[in-house]
């Protein structure tokens, strides 16, 4: 029973493992060209917090930075009720170019990050692999230099997500609002 539980476990982890890897970086990537700012357009997720928030959720500000020793600073600033928050998150670079590791500080959760495709001057689409305690999970998101994108990119979003694994209620195309966007200059 053992020896069967623990093959059970070896090919969920090996399952896990080959998702990972299945997922596309940049090719060429470069870095310096991501920094500036950026405004979340979509987002997909099979994560629990954003079904609970899906409905709450609206466009925001961030802004990607390159740290004295290369890693990216990434602030975002979202409207969350009638305030203003901003967080700040350290994705640190592993060996293969756009490719990052975060820590959730506040989760404990890891976070394994893929810059997907990028021309830098319209859009950059990146996937992030969560691992936590309750389980794994999945997270796309599509970020645009300006408040709009074409609706072939938006396409290529919800395409790249499903072929994530996530489905069209996991998938959102995020309200644009003007709440918050000055802030993050």
């Amino acid at each position: 029973m053992q020896a069967t539980l623990l093959s059970v476990l070896g090919l969920a982890l090996l399952g896990a493992l080959h998702a990972q890897d299945s997922i596309p970086i940049q090719a060429d990537f470069h870095q310096d060209k991501l920094t500036g700012r950026w405004y979340s357009i979509g987002l997909a997720s099979n994560s629990n917090w954003f079904k609970e928030k899906r409905h709450l959720m609206k466009m925001c500000t961030t802004i990607i930075s390159t740290t004295a020793d290369g890693n990216l600073e990434v602030t975002s600033t979202y409207p969350k009720g009638d305030q203003c928050v901003t967080r700040n998150s350290l994705y640190t670079k592993m060996e293969q170019p756009g490719r990052f590791s975060y820590t959730s500080p506040r989760w404990g959760s890891k976070h394994d990050i893929r810059v997907v495709e990028t021309n830098y001057e319209e859009y950059a689409l990146v996937a992030t692999q969560i691992s936590k305690s309750t389980g794994p999970s999945t997270m796309v998101l599509l970020y645009s230099r300006t408040k709009e994108l074409s609706p072939e990119r938006l396409e290529r979003f919800t395409q790249f997500s499903r072929e994530q694994g996530l489905t069209d209620d996991e998938i959102l195309i995020l309200p644009q609002t003007d709440k918050c966007m000055a802030d993050a200059a």
